[in-house]
């Protein structure tokens, strides 16, 4: 119907409008994420929804798909452009308007519909479009799925099927709110922030904290898609520092901050103080392992050594697996293994029945942050201060394009492995153990470590690090991994360095 993608295609021009022009790169590990109109255009949207729809069948998945869209200048285009091409392959298309992924994912089990397509970029800045995509609820794609769906497109092998049609769902959002509130209620009125970043999550968040009894300071809740102030991104440093303002100015006693499509969730406690989510994440784990024996948790290679470490763990009999970072694998991870929680340092919590459905929730989270507060007599500042001292940096993320990341990663990770071969030390410390299981974590025997791995979703690379020991532990494990990889010429500019 559309053909094999073309390559180099300029806008104002009559390929541009007639051909789809698909970069291969954005077929990501377990989503899609395109720059808009320099890597896709609507008519590639078109052959997208053409060949997902087409994948749907071939996995015997039924064709029924539930679509929304973010809040972006040019979601709501694309969605259409999207919804055309799986009309196309006989879809039923069930269309939730704006909405948060997890909406998307909310409405599969209520319109029982197996299949999602949510086109967002997630917390990528402006000028980036995606979809999120899923045929087995919980789930979404991981990279079988995101290949196989890779080679249709980009073969122009699926063809029209007859069968198509649209359903337009008007209150969906009522609907998700009254499900997630539903039942809770906190006993007293916990003053929290609600920054939004201008994002789509404005129109959910703090609507449904002061449902569940909260005294709500909406900030920046107000969606706009130039995102005036920051980008809605609870990892990035500028909206934390914004968080802390606010909370501080407004007495507030927490600020819960939520990223582009509402599926992450960061935390600034009453005093200013950033807390990291793999540290909430410990927080909620104790909460939830006192009360269920012999929790386990599913965490990212990028958290907290604390999920193994923690007194308050081992006391509750509570374990952690950690493994690959990425909504997907953490989601997928937590069914598989039956685990009471999945936590990722990036905001990303995927609570199992009773808490949660399963996938990556912001708003479901902030309220099991609040529950866990009201259920004590503590605030978040002194359940955090309980925990053992860590000293963590904060994501960050130097650019390396896209078709060099994997091999730099695969380069320093031989380098690590090398080094521990030959019994040779890192800082004057032994290696306790290398994690390879998502790029590599160097863990040395005083508990510091630090991760280098290749973003999931963009032109960059990911380093973190933490230590028990000191904040210039930490930093000094920074400074010998970005030694290494200032070696490589593709490896350029951090989003933000410590």
């Amino acid at each position: 119907m559309f053909g094999i993608p073309q390559p180099g295609l300029q806008p104002n021009t009559f390929r541009f409008e007639t051909e789809p022009l698909i970069a291969e790169t954005g077929f990501r590990e377990y989503d899609a994420r395109w720059l808009f109109p320099q890597e896709i255009n609507l008519t590639g949207m078109q052959a997208l929804g053409l060949a997902l729809g087409h994948f749907f069948r071939e996995s015997g998945a039924e064709p029924t798909v539930v679509v929304g869209h973010d809040f972006r200048s040019y979601s709501l285009s694309i969605k259409h452009a999207l919804t055309l091409g799986l009309l196309a392959a006989g879809c039923a298309v069930h269309d939730i308007g704006l909405a948060l992924s997890p909406v998307a994912y909310f409405a599969q089990f209520a319109l029982h519909a197996p299949c999602v397509a949510m086109v967002t970029a997630s917390h990528n800045e402006n000028g980036w479009t995606g979809v999120k995509m899923g045929a087995k609820p919980p789930l979404t794609f991981g990279p079988e799925e995101m290949t196989r769906l890779k080679q249709i497109v980009m073969s122009g092998e699926a063809r029209p099927q007859s069968g198509g049609g649209y359903v337009r769902v008007p209150n969906m959002r009522e609907i998700y709110l009254d499900a997630v509130t539903r039942g809770h209620r906190l006993a007293r009125p916990i003053r929290v922030v609600a920054a939004c970043g201008n994002g789509t999550a404005g129109a959910f968040a703090p609507e449904a904290l002061r449902r569940i009894g909260a005294d709500v300071i909406p900030m920046d809740a107000e969606p706009d898609w130039n995102f005036p102030r920051y980008n809605p991104n609870p990892e990035d440093l500028h909206m934390l520092h914004a968080m802390a303002e606010t909370v501080r100015a407004e007495g507030a006693e927490i600020a819960l901050g939520f990223d582009g499509d509402g599926d992450r969730c960061g935390v600034v406690d009453g005093e200013g103080r950033e807390i990291f989510a793999d540290k909430v994440g410990v927080l909620i784990a104790r909460h939830l392992s006192a009360r269920i024996p012999h929790a386990k948790f599913v965490v990212d290679v990028k958290s907290t050594g604390l999920f193994e470490t923690d007194p308050v763990l081992k006391a509750n009999g509570a374990s952690a697996d950690y493994w690959k970072t990425g909504h997907s694998y953490i989601k997928r991870r937590t069914a598989e293994l039956g685990a009471v929680a999945g936590l990722e340092k990036s905001g990303h919590y995927f609570f199992n029945p009773p808490v949660g459905r399963g996938y990556d929730d912001s708003i479901v989270a902030a309220i099991a942050i609040l529950e866990m507060i009201d259920a004590g007599d503590r605030t978040i500042a002194q359940l955090a201060d309980d925990l053992p001292r860590t000293w963590g940096s904060p994501t960050m993320s130097p650019f390396c394009p896209d078709l060099r990341k994997y091999g730099v990663v695969d380069a320093i990770t031989k380098e690590y492995c090398a080094l521990e071969a030959r019994g040779e030390k890192i800082l004057g410390r032994n290696i306790s153990r290398i994690v390879t299981v998502n790029g590599v974590r160097v863990m040395l025997d005083d508990g510091t470590w630090g991760l280098v791995r290749a973003s999931s979703n963009k032109p960059s690379l990911v380093v973190v690090c933490e230590s028990p020991v000191s904040e210039a532990a930490m930093r000094a494990m920074f400074h010998e991994i970005d030694a290494r990889l200032q070696k490589f010429a593709e490896v350029g500019e951090y989003d933000q360095r410590i």
